[in-house]
């Protein structure tokens, strides 16, 4: 059966380069790619593929939760520890939750929500 390999995030931002910006300086991604109208960045297995809209709703308007990126790392706790004190706004604080994952959240410039967690058990 064919394995998927690695995940990718395409969203779509106002500024391309401020949000690129963020990824690189608060979350640790680097840029690998500027096609016209894009940057695209990544950390380890994950790519996000930033997709310039300036004329697009904002998610933060939209007034709605039922999608987000989610990330899955190895060590939650120390990811957490990297973003404090950098410009990032926490929208879950780092818990357990009955679903078997310790997560926490945080919304990008652009109002994406963006979930990390790991699994409990792999702790």
């Amino acid at each position: 059966m064919p394995r998927i390999l690695a995940n990718h995030h395409v969203l779509a931002v106002h500024d391309v380069r401020r949000s690129a910006r963020f990824y690189v300086d608060a979350l640790g991604f680097h840029v690998v790619a500027e096609p016209p109208g894009w940057i695209f960045v990544a950390r380890d297995r994950c790519m996000i593929m930033l997709g310039e809209c300036p004329d697009d709703r904002p998610p933060r308007a939209l007034g709605s939760h039922n999608s987000f990126a989610y990330l899955r790392v190895d060590d939650v706790d120390a990811y957490d520890d990297e973003l404090a004190g950098r410009s990032v706004e926490t929208i879950q604080d780092l818990a357990d939750t009955p679903w078997g994952m310790r997560e926490f959240g945080i919304r990008t410039p652009d109002g994406h929500r963006l979930m990390t967690g790991q699994r409990i058990s792999d702790r």
